[in-house]
C-alpha cells in the first residue's frame, strides 16, 4: 500500500491496523522519499526471562519436606 502523508495523517489509526491485521508494510511518499511502516515480529515477554538457580536441590526433596516445625499458631 502506498500513501501520501496526508492520507496517512487523516487515517493513522486505520492504516496501522490494516498493518498490524495484514502485515503488509505501508510505503508513505514524503518530500521525494519513501517511508515505511513495517510490522516487527518481537520476542514474546516471556522469552526476555532470565533463568535463576534459587534452589540447589532436587524437586522431590522438597515435595517430600516436612513444613509442620516452621508452623506457629
Amino acid at each position: 500500500m502506498i500513501v501520501t502523508a496526508s492520507k496517512l495523517r487523516a487515517n493513522i489509526y486505520n492504516v496501522l491496523d490494516k498493518v498490524l491485521d495484514t502485515g503488509v508494510p505501508v510505503e508513505i511518499h514524503r518530500r521525494g522519499k519513501v517511508l515505511k511502516i513495517v510490522p516487527v515480529q518481537g520476542k514474546s515477554k516471556l522469552s526476555n526471562l532470565k533463568k535463576h538457580d534459587l534452589l540447589n536441590v532436587p524437586f522431590d526433596e522438597i515435595v517430600h519436606m516436612d513444613w509442620s516445625g516452621e508452623w506457629k499458631n
